[in-house]
């Protein structure tokens, strides 16, 4: 059975989750990588059309938007979590660019 921090709750062992190596808590060849991902927590921007709308209908509306999502994924537009271990060798491609941006050139001058 498996910790949330990918551990092995009966050996300990963990492994990077992307390369699969195996990784020795204590030896400093891993690190355990923490990701928080939350919906926009700013408040709410209202129009004036926004306002003119009836609440009652916007929130059955929004109810049945809901409708065919499962508790779980309600929650996973709001927040999600993600706790791992890597490697040294991922760590260091991974911190470089975590969320995998490539350079973008725009198109020469025509």
């Amino acid at each position: 059975m498996a910790n949330c921090d990918g551990t092995d709750a009966s050996t300990g062992a963990q492994h990077c989750r992307r390369c699969g190596t195996r990784v020795h808590p204590g030896r400093g060849d891993g690190y355990l990588v923490r990701i928080q991902a939350l919906a926009d927590p700013a408040p709410p921007v209202f129009t004036a059309e926004d306002l003119r709308r009836d609440p009652r209908q916007e929130i059955a509306r929004l109810v049945e938007t809901l409708q065919d999502l499962s508790p779980q994924e309600a929650l996973d537009q709001v927040y999600r979590q993600m706790v791992f271990w890597l490697c040294g060798r991922c760590y260091q491609q991974w911190i470089e660019n975590p969320v995998g941006y490539v350079e973008f050139e725009p198109p020469g001058e025509i």
